[in-house]
């Protein structure tokens, strides 16, 4: 058994920015599935919202009007509070990778640069080109490094241990030697990341296979508005590689194969930086209409900015175009349509990052504060990571006082013993049922059948077929012998959660009878904030999902209608 004051579980920056600023009080360590410069959030590429007012159409921007522009874009499902916060700390996440030497663009003047996105009301998107996440992340590590924190990398947690409800520490299947171990902690964090792999269509990583939510179910924690699932509107054509909000931000346009621009038709005002939620339905509705282009696209046109200003500003996007696509945007249109790109819901937690059980947190995308509510705003989920990443170390580092608690190895021993058994009757089924035909049924499902545009019909269709296919996981066997990077026995385990976040996704959508933000019901079009402004929180009894709803902080701005 390996011991650590605090292990935080994810080697983003919502893990990276817990760690560092835990660093100086607490003996901590990162677990981290790969090494924390390969994690997701180094696939970000738009930017950081903050109201530094430094573009020259800023004017009066402060971080009350971000917070009104990302309650709005939330569709009034965010905790109000909780995004104030958020927004209010924002300069100060700025101002710190600053002084860590984070290269962000900037203007001529020197000030970082910020451009336009989708549902702001001033360009406060802070960026370092096309390729933003991929900076703080490859920022923070250093920082992590500076201060000699232990990175355990290439070892998965498959479980935690709970008793008397304490967190006692983690069960994690080491990569490198394929065998299991236990670590015991005082505190422990879980950034962990989405559930995209859930969905056939998506730009997340492989490992983003919702496993952090999974086990936090396992564990007795309600999980909280996992039916919103936000479609990005942009994601290359075959591959659903992303291509970042920043191209609408510089300038570009959608248009459908008349070379219409109509956005127009849908947000006369904002046009393609309207919300994702929107401009996702709108693109979908022009496929589905008859008026895309070959391939069941649209088209995001660039070739009006100039060869100087792509290559500048976004020539991660030229690169991926030309590698993945075979063109050139200085030349060319790029063939887009709409892929799953981030989770709303989470892992339940309060503005600290606490959940239900005492000692344990969780923060970034698989925690739900709720500061996205029904819609995310583009370059909120990296200042998400980082705010709540800080404010996570900030409590524990308060709590040091109770560092006297000392996690029972009988906990993990017997949790460990479980996690074996449940191996070893894999092994014993050999062959089986092979554990990818399960998740590809999951995948098809999902983006079929609760997808962009959801109904009755299609998803009472889904909630039987996944519970289904919940039952026949029970049939999943493993064939080869454990041992150094045996990935089948991972995603083995690792796929039993993804079920049930699966189910609590479709079950979720359906009992939710409105439309809001990313969750759209062809058969209630409208929001229902007499019956559902509210969220839902689920959680498991036994291997049943039980439902129940809580309120919406609404204390800074009622809801009122959402145009742009």
């Amino acid at each position: 058994m390996t011991e650590h004051d605090v292990l935080v579980v994810g080697g983003g920056l919502a893990g990276l920015r817990a760690a560092v600023g835990l660093a100086d009080q607490c003996d901590v360590a990162v677990l981290s599935k790969v090494h924390p410069v390969r994690s997701h959030s180094g696939a970000a590429q738009g930017g950081l919202n903050a109201a530094l007012g430094n573009a020259p159409q800023a004017g009066d921007d402060s971080p009350e009007k971000h917070a009104f522009d990302t309650i709005k874009g939330s569709d009034y499902l965010a905790d109000q509070v909780a995004v104030l916060q958020m927004c209010r700390l924002a300069p100060q996440v700025v101002r710190e990778f600053e002084g860590w030497g984070a290269p962000f663009s900037r203007f001529d003047s020197g000030a970082v640069a910020q451009r336009p996105f989708g549902g702001g009301g001033f360009p406060r998107t802070c960026y370092a080109a096309d390729r933003t996440g991929h900076v703080l992340l490859h920022t923070l590590y250093e920082q992590l490094v500076c201060r000699g924190i232990k990175v355990y990398d290439e070892l998965a947690v498959t479980r935690i241990a709970v008793a008397d409800g304490r967190c006692h520490g983690l069960v994690a299947y080491d990569l490198k030697r394929g065998r299991f171990e236990t670590f015991a902690a005082k505190f422990c964090v879980f950034a962990t990341g989405g559930y995209g792999r859930a969905y056939r269509n998506s730009t997340n990583a492989l490992i983003n296979t919702g496993s952090g939510i999974g086990m936090a179910l396992a564990a007795g924690i309600a999980v909280k508005d996992l039916e919103f699932v936000q479609f990005h509107p942009t994601t290359l054509l075959g591959t659903n590689i992303l291509i970042t909000e920043g191209s609408r931000g510089e300038g570009g346009y959608l248009v459908n194969r008349a070379g219409e621009r109509f956005m127009a038709r849908y947000a006369p005002q904002a046009m393609e930086l309207a919300p994702r939620d929107i401009v996702a339905r709108s693109i979908q509705t022009e496929i589905n209409e008859g008026r895309g282009c070959e391939g069941g696209c649209v088209h995001l046109d660039l070739r009006h900015l100039g060869k100087t200003r792509i290559v500048e500003r976004l020539p991660g996007i030229r690169q991926i175009c030309i590698d993945f696509a075979g063109l050139d945007p200085v030349q060319e249109p790029i063939p887009i349509q709409p892929g799953q790109h981030y989770s709303m819901g989470g892992i339940d937690t309060d503005v600290r990052g606490r959940t239900s059980i005492d000692n344990f947190y969780a923060a970034g995308e698989c925690a739900c504060v709720s500061v996205h509510g029904a819609n995310r705003l583009g370059g909120n989920s990296l200042l998400d990571t980082l705010v709540f990443g800080r404010l996570v170390a900030e409590d524990i580092n308060a709590r040091r006082g109770e560092f006297s608690f000392k996690p029972q190895e009988a906990v993990l021993r017997r949790c460990l013993a479980e996690q074996t058994a449940q191996l070893e009757s894999m092994f014993a089924r050999g062959k089986g049922l092979p554990h990818y035909q399960l998740r590809e049924s999951l995948r098809a499902v999902l983006a079929e059948q609760v997808g962009i545009f959801r109904h009755e019909s299609a998803m009472t269709q889904a909630v039987e077929q996944i519970g289904g296919l919940r039952q026949q996981y029970a049939a999943v066997g493993c064939c080869t012998p454990l041992g150094p990077f045996n990935f089948e026995v991972l995603q083995a385990l690792e796929l039993e959660g993804l079920l049930c976040v699966g189910e609590i996704i479709a079950k979720g959508a359906l009992a939710r009878q409105e439309s809001r933000g990313s969750h759209f019901r062809t058969d209630y079009p409208v929001r229902n904030d007499a019956q559902w402004l509210k969220h839902t929180l689920a959680r498991l009894d036994g291997s049943q999902i039980s439902f129940s709803y809580t309120e919406v902080d609404t204390s800074q701005h009622a809801p009122q209608a959402r145009t742009y």
